[in-house]
């Protein structure tokens, strides 16, 4: 099983019809995506999050019990539920601004020590870093799913827009990316911490890197490999990385490190790049998801 924590959030998806501009409510949050991904792809999934005790925040409630196996979403009567207010251009690549001030997404509650033990991996989400209070929980649930002999999942996922300054993101990231069993990186996020970095710092680790179109590159003890991806017409690239993340997690659950082997590798990153490709036919990191039977259909 594959246990996901950190935002979920509604993104407000914009679109123009008929001359009126709009938003279109989707289900969201990187860690959820990923969660709601799992499932998909044929793996056992969990999900624990907060979200506020208000219109959007039930929506999405509901919605994680339907698209999870296990969904321990609190609803929280004093912060309000994250927004994030998504833009496409005419190449289906996304702009985001976030609704987010003091919300309800890093005010999470511990994870359950039974819920612990049954996963084999914790992916933790990203934008908790942005708090004080999330970067205690995100260090702190680390530590514990070591502890308990599971692989730490971490996925940078970088948003100009909650943070500082993009200095001050780095630091906070390598913080999780050192505490991390498996890492997720886009071209943008790796060039930003550097060639040298990853490669000495993230050595043990498993690295992979989104390429967009171009598929991914994954980098594991001094290997590492680039894999392409397959041809789609792309409509909407929201949740295409967490799509990939969720295919690559989903092959990865109950593979133990000694069968980290390239051939196997391999198997996963392709697995994985179609997972992402697939996903971005259709509007919504969710709704867009490809069936299993889908993705093994175009991998062969």
């Amino acid at each position: 099983m594959i246990l996901s924590v950190g935002e979920i959030l509604a993104d407000m998806i914009g679109k123009t019809e008929n001359g009126v501009f709009s938003y279109e409510r989707r289900a969201g949050g990187a860690p959820f995506n990923v969660a709601c991904g799992v499932k998909k792809f044929g793996v056992k999934s969990a999900f624990l999050g907060t979200v506020g005790d208000d219109l959007i925040g039930k929506f999405l409630y509901d919605f994680a019990k339907e698209h999870v196996d296990e969904a321990y979403v609190r609803l929280d009567a004093t912060h309000n539920t994250t927004l994030a207010f998504v833009e496409l251009d005419e190449r289906g690549d996304r702009s985001f601004c976030f609704y987010r001030k003091d919300t309800a997404d890093t005010y999470l509650e511990a994870v359950p020590p039974l819920l612990l033990a049954r996963a084999n991996i914790v992916h933790i989400g990203s934008l908790m870093l942005s708090e004080k209070r999330g970067v205690d929980y995100a260090v702190n649930l680390a530590k514990k799913a070591h502890g308990a002999g599971k692989f730490v999942s971490f996925d940078v996922n970088y948003r100009e827009d909650i943070f500082p300054d993009r200095e001050a993101a780095v630091v906070l990231y390598k913080t999780m990316l050192e505490l991390a069993d498996i890492v997720k990186l886009s071209e943008e996020e790796y060039q930003a911490f550097g060639k040298e970095y990853v490669q000495r710092a993230l050595k043990e680790k498993l690295v992979c890197v989104t390429l967009g179109e171009k598929g991914c590159k994954w980098l594991y003890r001094g290997e590492s490999n680039a894999l392409p991806t397959v041809p789609v017409k792309t409509v909407d690239t929201t949740g295409a990385g967490d799509a990939f993340y969720a295919g690559a997690l989903s092959r990865l659950d109950g593979l133990p490190k000694e069968k980290w082997t390239r051939e196997n590798l391999n198997r996963v990153f392709a697995f994985a790049n179609v997972c992402g490709a697939l996903t971005t036919r259709s509007r919504g990191a969710i709704d867009a998801l490809p069936s299993l039977k889908e993705v093994i259909s175009s991998a062969q």
